[in-house]
């Protein structure tokens, strides 16, 4: 029997070293084609005499049409005593008008061939619809009297208040959650950009009359912008605009500020999240990255593909398919109006949790001192230039597109310039951004799991260890 499991156990390992050797692609593949970065839709820009920004993309053909505002304003804006309000408003935005309904506004949207989608964020809150194009007129009525009118019954919000905190109760059961959330106070501290969601004694706390006044304050014209993609006139969609949005008035009261640009790294910590009985750990490295609007976006976004945005980044070859640490490691640049952020994640298993922050930490410094392949260089431009067709395929996502660079500050034309300037990346821009951002210590670590097991693992590297915030 010992000898049958030794010979079961030396096969398992012969497979999976043999896994874990590069399989060569055939010889007889034809060679790739050349990048085509997303052609720029023709937009079409207008501001309304009450202030509105009104951008347009009339796509002829397909009979839909897809509309989306955005209104500055979102979680960065929340009052202190408040922290998510602005999640609770936008479950409660559609739920009722002066004129009509919860009922009555899902029941008209969707006689338009659509429905609706409120999503708060961290600079905006999102208004949103794909609909049939011969209903527009109807469709954009129903958006409109909700941007202007939405009233916030008692019986909703006392309804969403119960159904936000179920949620939250949910999410919070969830490490990756709990690692997102110490992350951004981590990072942000005082910042209001450390806000990521409510808190139970916020929902407890919020009554319809907030919901009413901070409606009240932050929905005006001037701080909004209307998106409007798909099959129609322009002419004609900037006429029904001006009609539905005529009697949009601004308030006296001056514009919500946007928040300050952190200017400096976070502390180069281990900050634990207890998770008693956690079976893994999840590993979060936090720092600061470029805006949109920074010219060395496009070499830090090639730069983070090359070192964990990609399936075939370094990363991931590292600690999934070569050390078999974690299934899906990743690293992101996400960016907001006057913030961006570089984070890696990795859920591993306890056992695992010093080597793997380890090689990240290795990956990390590997990319700041080391310049990637030819070959790297053009697998991140590719993905990057070719992700960006796919997932700007609908009109949809197309107006949430426009309407995010509208909200960060940024010109229509940004839509198209993104891939050209992506596959212009050289070897040595990449080498200037990786130095600039990626150092691991310039990182923040967060990690939720086993106190002890955390504990244990990570003292080794000599970094003070901190209860997370």
């Amino acid at each position: 029997m010992n000898t049958l499991r030794l010979l079961c156990t030396l096969t398992l390992l012969v497979s999976l070293g043999w896994a874990q050797k590069e399989v060569p692609m055939p010889k007889d593949l034809p060679a790739y084609g050349p990048d085509r970065p997303l052609q720029a839709p023709s937009v079409k820009v207008s501001r309304l005499s009450n202030g509105l920004t009104v951008w347009l993309v009339s796509e002829p053909g397909f009979p839909m049409l897809s509309y989306t505002v955005a209104v500055r304003g979102g979680l960065a804006a929340d009052p202190a005593d408040r922290p998510g309000l602005s999640e609770l408003l936008s479950n409660t935005l559609d739920q009722g008008t002066r004129a009509r309904s919860a009922k009555q506004v899902a029941q008209d949207i969707q006689a338009a061939g659509g429905d609706l989608s409120v999503a708060a964020r961290r600079d905006c809150i999102e208004v949103s619809t794909t609909v049939l194009s011969s209903k527009a007129d109807a469709a954009l009525k129903v958006v409109s009297d909700i941007l202007q009118n939405a009233s916030f019954p008692d019986n909703e919000v006392t309804l969403a208040k119960r159904n936000l905190s179920d949620s939250l109760r949910q999410r919070e059961s969830e490490p990756s959650f709990l690692a997102m959330r110490a992350m951004a106070k981590v990072l942000f501290a005082n910042s209001p950009y450390q806000v990521v969601s409510p808190t139970q004694e916020s929902i407890t706390a919020s009554t319809p009359a907030d919901l009413r006044q901070i409606f009240a304050q932050r929905f005006r014209p001037d701080q909004a912008v209307f998106v409007a993609v798909g099959d129609f006139d322009n002419a004609r969609m900037l006429e029904l605009a001006s009609t539905n949005f005529a009697s949009w008035k601004n308030p006296d009261a001056a514009p919500v500020a946007a928040p300050a640009r952190p200017s400096a790294s976070p502390e180069h910590a281990i900050f634990i999240v207890q998770r008693p009985g956690s079976v893994q750990t999840t590993l979060q490295l936090g720092t600061f990255g470029p805006l949109r609007s920074d010219a060395d976006f496009e070499a830090a976004e090639v730069a983070n593909a090359i070192y964990g945005g990609t399936f075939s980044s370094r990363l991931t070859t590292n600690i999934r398919e070569d050390k078999g640490y974690t299934y899906s490691p990743g690293a992101r640049l996400s960016t907001y109006q006057l913030a961006a952020t570089l984070v890696t994640r990795a859920d591993v298993r306890n056992e695992v949790t010093g080597p793997s922050l380890n090689e990240i930490t290795y990956e990390l410094n590997r990319l700041a001192t080391t310049s990637p392949s030819d070959e790297e260089l053009a697998k991140a431009k590719r993905f990057l230039v070719g992700i960006e067709a796919i997932q700007l395929q609908s009109r949809g996502d197309v107006a949430h597109e426009l309407a995010t660079l509208w909200v960060d500050g940024l010109p229509p034309e940004e839509i198209g310039i993104y891939g050209k300037k992506i596959a212009e990346t050289t070897t040595a821009d990449v080498d200037t951004a990786a130095k600039k951002y990626f150092p691991a210590s310039r990182t923040a670590i967060v990690a939720v799991g086993e106190d002890k097991v955390v504990r244990d693992a990570l003292a080794p590297f000599g970094l003070p260890l901190r209860a997370a915030p």
